[in-house]
C-alpha cells in the first residue's frame, strides 16, 4: 500500500473515513461535507475549525497536549466543487475531497461524486479512483503533469511530475486534473501565502548557462538594470491637490535636485548577478535561495531611502511593493551582506537583495511593476498622511530566460498533443465537404459509390470511432444544456479536440445539407450498422422493409426518446446517466464492447436487428439522429437534384432508398435522409434512372404510379 512521504500521515487514514461517510451521493451540488462528518474524519488530536467565512474551507489543527493548551495548523481539506466547478462531460462538476497541508503538498484526494459518461458504467469507477489515488504525496509547487508513469521515479524534489491518464479517458482525467489544481491553487494563495498571479508552473524561467560580462552601462543598455529617476518636482507635482502638498519644504525650495535614483536588477539571471555581485556575493545569494526563486537587487541615492530608518532585516519592506498582472506578489528581504562588484555604477546609498518564493508565480518573463512609496505628515498630534506611489517598470529582455512550458492541465494542450488526430480529421472533413459540395463522380456515379461509400465508412467506423473516439453523442447535449441552465461555462467541451472539431462541423453542414451529412457519413455506430447491413446482404439474410405507414409512426419514437432523455437529465444528473445509456455508443464505440454484459447485449442486438430492418436504431431510436433532425430546419438548400418526372411518375428512387425519405410525391425528406447517395447515383445513370432510359429511346413516362403502400 502506498503511503504518502509526509509528516502528518494519520490524515491520509482519516481521509478515508471521509469517504465513506460521504461515498455516492445523489447529485453533484454544492460542497456537500458537513463539520460533524469531517469532525469524524479526523478524531484526536486533530480538530477541524469551523469552516471559513471568505473561503469554503476547514482548517485541520492538531492539539499539543491537553484541549487547554496550543493548537497548531496542519493543513486545510476543502471540496472541489466550492472553488473549481468545472462541469465534465455530462455538464455536471466532478467534486472531490481534497487535503492539503501548509506547504501545498496533498495528503490525499477523493472523488465524493462526478457523472462521467465513461466512469459510469463504462471502464467503472475504479480507475477514476486510482487516477486521483495519485496526488498523495504530491505538491503543488510541482508541475503536476498527465503522462507516462515511467517519470514517477523522479518525483522526489523534482519540479516536474507525471501522473498515469486512463485509457479511452483522456478528456475526463484532464478536466479532474484542473478541477484539481484549480481548487488547490485558490486555496494556496488565499492561505499558504502563494500568489495570486500566475500559475507557477506556466512562467518563464532564467537561462542559467547564459552569462555575459557586462559594465553597470552595458547591463542598462541591455535592460538588466532599469532605473527610474525622480526630482523634488515630479514628487510636489503627485502631491498637489492633496493635503502633503507643499509639506516638503526642501523640495519645494529646491524643484530640480534629486529625490531618488532608485535602480532595480533581477540579480537571479546570471548576466545581471554575476556582473554586480562579487564571485562569493553570487555564491552566497544562490546558497540562501531555492530553485525557482528569484532575487530582486534593488539600489538607490539620493535624499530619500528606499528602507526606512525603522525597517527591519528579513522583513517586507514597507515602502516598496511589486506587482505583476495588477497582483501584489511578496518580496522579503534576503539580508544578504554582499558586496557589489565595482563596475562603473554609480555612487549607490543602499543596496537591499529581496526574495520572492518560487510559488508567488512571479514570471520574469512579463513586465513587472517595482512601486516606492513617499509618505507625508501635516500636523504634529494627529497628523494628515497622504501617500503617492511611483512605479518602475521591470523585464527581462527575452533572449536570457527560458519561455513558459505549455499549460498541461488546460484545453490547449490536449489540442497540441493531439494534432496529428486533429489534422487527420481537418481533411477527412475538408475532403467529404469537397466530395458532396461538387457532387463528385466518387458519390455520383453508381460503380463507384458501391466501393467509396463502404471504405469511408470503414474509416468512420475505425479511425474516427474506435481509434480516435469522435463519436457525437446526446451526451454532449445534455451536457451543454445543464451547464446552459447551470450558467456553466462551455469551456469543458474543448478538452474534446475532436468531438468539438465534428460539432462544428455539423453545425455547419446542418445549413447547407441537413443531419444526413453525419448520421450518413460520420456518426461511427452508423457506419458500423451500415457496414453489418451490406454483410448480411451478402450472406443473402432476409431483410425487412416497414410499410410506409408503420415507418412513419417508428420515425416518431425517437422524438419521444429524445424529450425523455432531455427532461430526466434536467430533473436529475442521476436520471439523465441512466437515460442516456438508451445510446449504445459508449458500449460499441468507446469501449469496443469491452463492458458487462447488459450493455454489450443490448448494443449487438441493436446492430444484430439493424442488419434485418436497415438501420433500425438510427431511424427509429436514436436521440442524437432526433436533435439533429430538428436541427435539419436550419437548411437552406434542397441540394439532391430532381427532376420533373420523380414521383410523377417515376418511382424508382423511393423504392430504392433504404431509409424511406422520398415520399410518393418524389419529395425528399431532409429530416431523415443519410445522403447515402444511391439516388444521387441514379439520377446520374443511364442504366438505372427510369426518364434517362426512355429518353434514350426517345419515349416518355406516362403511366401513373400506383403506391403500394411499400
Amino acid at each position: 500500500m502506498y503511503r504518502p512521504a509526509w509528516p502528518y500521515r494519520p490524515l491520509a487514514v482519516a481521509s478515508l473515513s471521509i469517504a465513506l461517510l460521504t461515498a455516492a451521493p445523489d447529485v453533484a451540488r454544492g460542497g456537500v461535507l458537513t463539520h460533524a462528518e469531517l469532525t469524524q474524519g479526523f478524531p484526536s488530536p486533530y480538530v477541524v475549525g469551523q469552516r471559513e467565512a471568505d473561503i469554503p474551507v476547514w482548517p485541520i489543527l492538531r492539539q499539543n497536549g491537553p484541549p487547554a493548551f496550543s493548537t497548531d495548523l496542519v493543513g486545510y481539506v476543502f471540496e472541489s466543487i466550492d472553488l473549481a466547478p468545472i462541469p465534465g462531460f455530462a455538464g455536471t462538476p466532478i467534486n472531490l475531497l481534497v487535503a492539503m497541508d501548509r506547504n501545498g503538498e496533498f495528503f490525499d484526494v477523493r472523488v465524493l461524486s462526478q457523472h462521467e459518461p465513461v466512469f459510469l458504467g463504462g471502464v467503472g469507477q475504479e480507475p477514476l479512483f486510482r487516477f486521483v489515488s495519485q496526488y498523495r504525496g504530491l505538491s503543488l509547487k510541482q508541475s503536476i503533469k498527465i503522462g507516462s508513469g515511467t517519470t514517477q521515479a523522479g518525483r522526489t524534489g523534482s519540479t516536474n511530475v507525471y501522473i498515469d491518464g486512463v485509457a479511452k479517458a483522456t478528456a475526463s482525467v484532464r478536466i479532474v486534473n484542473q478541477t484539481v489544481l484549480s481548487a488547490a491553487l485558490k486555496v494556496a494563495r488565499a492561505r499558504l501565502g502563494f500568489s495570486g498571479g500566475r500559475d507557477p508552473a506556466l512562467v518563464a524561467h532564467v537561462r542559467p548557462d547564459l552569462f555575459e560580462p557586462k559594465g553597470w552601462a552595458a547591463l542598462e543598455a541591455a535592460g538588466l538594470v532599469q532605473r527610474l529617476s525622480l526630482r523634488n518636482r515630479d514628487v510636489e507635482r503627485a502631491f498637489a491637490g492633496t493635503s502633503g502638498s507643499g509639506a516638503d519644504t526642501e523640495a519645494v525650495a529646491r524643484p530640480d535636485d534629486p529625490f531618488v535614483d532608485l535602480y532595480a536588477a533581477l540579480v537571479t539571471v546570471p548576466s545581471s548577478g554575476r556582473n554586480l555581485f562579487t564571485d562569493a556575493g553570487w555564491r552566497a545569494m544562490s546558497a540562501r535561495i531555492n530553485p525557482g526563486d528569484h532575487v530582486l537587487l534593488v539600489m538607490s541615492r539620493g535624499r530619500y531611502r528606499f528602507a526606512g530608518d525603522d525597517f527591519v532585516r528579513g522583513s517586507v519592506p514597507d515602502r516598496l511593493s511589486l506587482k505583476q498582472d495588477g497582483l501584489a506578489i511578496e518580496m522579503r528581504d534576503l539580508d544578504l551582506d554582499a558586496p557589489l562588484r565595482a563596475i562603473g555604477q554609480p555612487e549607490l546609498d543602499t543596496a537591499m537583495a529581496f526574495r520572492v518564493i518560487a510559488q508567488s508565480g512571479l514570471d520574469p518573463g512579463a513586465p513587472m511593476q517595482l512601486s516606492i512609496r513617499v509618505t507625508r505628515a501635516r500636523g504634529i498630534v494627529y497628523p494628515e498622511r497622504s501617500s503617492q506611489d511611483f512605479a518602475l517598470d521591470v523585464a527581462v529582455p527575452a533572449r536570457f530566460l527560458i519561455p513558459a512550458d505549455d499549460d498541461q492541465k488546460g484545453w490547449r494542450a490536449i489540442w497540441r498533443a493531439r494534432r496529428v488526430e486533429v489534422g487527420a480529421l481537418v481533411l477527412l472533413l475538408a475532403g467529404l465537404s469537397f466530395l458532396l459540395a461538387r457532387r463528385s463522380t466518387l458519390v455520383s456515379r453508381a460503380e463507384r459509390l458501391r466501393w467509396f461509400r463502404p471504405a469511408f465508412l470503414s474509416v468512420t467506423l475505425v479511425y474516427l470511432g474506435w481509434v480516435a473516439q469522435g463519436q457525437l453523442s446526446v451526451v454532449n447535449i445534455v451536457a451543454l444544456l445543464q451547464a446552459s441552465v447551470a450558467r456553466r461555462s462551455w469551456a469543458f467541451f474543448l478538452f474534446d479536440p475532436m468531438s468539438t472539431i465534428l460539432w462544428i462541423f455539423v453545425l455547419g453542414s446542418l445549413v447547407v445539407w441537413g443531419r444526413g451529412t453525419f448520421c450518413g457519413w460520420l456518426c461511427p455506430f452508423g457506419a458500423l450498422q451500415e457496414l453489418v447491413a451490406s454483410l448480411a446482404r451478402l450472406a443473402h439474410i432476409r431483410t425487412l422493409r416497414p410499410s410506409t405507414s408503420v415507418d412513419g409512426r417508428l420515425k416518431r419514437v425517437k422524438y419521444v426518446v429524445l424529450a425523455i432523455v432531455l427532461a430526466a437529465a434536467l430533473a436529475s444528473p442521476r436520471w439523465g446517466d441512466a437515460v442516456v445509456e438508451v445510446e449504445p455508443f459508449k458500449t460499441a464505440i468507446t469501449l469496443l464492447f469491452a463492458r458487462s454484459w447488459p450493455f454489450a447485449l443490448y448494443a449487438i442486438a441493436l446492430v444484430g436487428v439493424g442488419a434485418v430492418i436497415y438501420k433500425f436504431y438510427c431511424r427509429y431510436l436514436c436521440p442524437l439522429g432526433a436533435f439533429l433532425a430538428l436541427a435539419s430546419a436550419l437548411r437552406r438548400f434542397d441540394w439532391l437534384a430532381r427532376r420533373a418526372e420523380c414521383g410523377k411518375p417515376c418511382q424508382t428512387c423511393r423504392h430504392r432508398c433504404e431509409y424511406q425519405a422520398i415520399d410518393p410525391r418524389g419529395r425528399i425528406d431532409y429530416a431523415e435522409c443519410f445522403q447515402c447517395m444511391d439516388c444521387v447515383a441514379i439520377y446520374n445513370s443511364d442504366e438505372l434512372c427510369t426518364p434517362r432510359i426512355l429518353a434514350r429511346k426517345g419515349k416518355r413516362m406516362t403511366a401513373p404510379s400506383t403506391d403500394d403502400g411499400s
